[in-house]
């Protein structure tokens, strides 16, 4: 009767390992072309945003994309407290997100409203309109659908029909798994979706928040997926070498095809991140 059990014990634990195995194995031929990728905010290399204003120039840091090129580009631009820009326009429309500090921007006779960190605004190419930072430290991400990014004086302002977007942090509305089939049923995320555009076949922005003590995935199907951290700390396991990098607000990762990104939140606040896709994304 014990060589019967050690037997049955014995085909149990074969039988666990090989389902192990097979999973793993799964796993590994799910995505056949793995291209996920981390930058953290640390290494972010800045530069002079309007290098025309010398030293009273923001800083930018490139996180995809070429600013200075035709392609679309995202990027970090960093103020000091109590900055504010002349009056301006650029050539092209920006969206953009703030991760830090508090951001005004509006036409030159408006009063300040001071967007806190996850707040959203777009400002349309030509449009008049100044920039203001306050806090010990102001960074916003922003993105643009094509470039160069330039900073333009009012002389040369126009209408283009669009018109600019603000939304405070506190005024996004957020979706749960009961509103969206974006999110697994037993995934307590959230998405709050910002803008597509038909003119780019299908890309769109969402935040997605995950809440305290958050473990799985995020599965991406487009061949453009940019996720930035906007605010809280997420771990990320990078499935090519399985290290796991903690990427605080600021930091990046992305995927260039199909890919699983494994994340969790160990940390005792909730996380926001930024996500531009032409795909769709599944939180589990």
């Amino acid at each position: 009767m014990k060589n019967l059990s050690a037997y049955i014990i014995l085909g149990f634990s074969l039988l666990i390992i090989s389902c192990s195995n097979h999973k793993e194995k799964d796993n590994k031929t799910e995505i056949p072309n793995l291209t996920n990728k981390v930058v953290l905010s640390s290494e972010i290399n800045w530069e002079k945003l309007n290098p025309a204003r010398g030293d009273s120039s923001p800083q930018a840091g490139t996180i995809w994309g070429d600013r200075k090129g035709t392609v679309a580009t995202g990027f970090l631009a960093k103020f000091v407290d109590g900055f504010s820009s002349p009056p301006h326009i650029h050539n092209v429309t920006y969206r953009a997100v703030v991760i830090r500090g508090e951001v005004h921007n509006d036409d030159v006779d408006a009063e300040n409203m001071w967007m806190t960190p996850g707040s959203f605004w777009t400002q349309p190419e030509g449009a008049v309109h100044i920039t203001s930072a306050k806090g010990e430290e102001n960074i916003a991400y922003v993105e643009i659908d094509h470039g160069p990014y330039l900073v333009k004086p009012i002389s040369e302002a126009f209408d283009n029909g669009e018109k600019p977007i603000n939304i405070d942090a506190s005024n996004i509305v957020w979706l749960n798994t009961n509103k969206t089939n974006w999110i697994n049923s037993e995934s307590k995320a959230e998405i709050s979706f910002l803008w597509e555009s038909k003119d780019l076949k299908g890309t769109k922005g969402l935040f997605v928040k995950l809440p305290k003590g958050y473990k799985g995935t995020i599965k991406s199907n487009g061949s453009i997926f940019h996720a930035i951290i906007v605010s809280g700390d997420l771990n990320y396991t990078l499935p090519q070498t399985g290290e796991t990098k903690s990427l605080d607000a600021g930091s990046y990762f992305n995927a260039k095809d199909k890919a699983i990104h494994s994340i969790s939140n160990s940390f005792d606040a909730e996380v926001i991140v930024y996500i531009r896709t032409n795909g769709t994304v599944k939180i589990n």
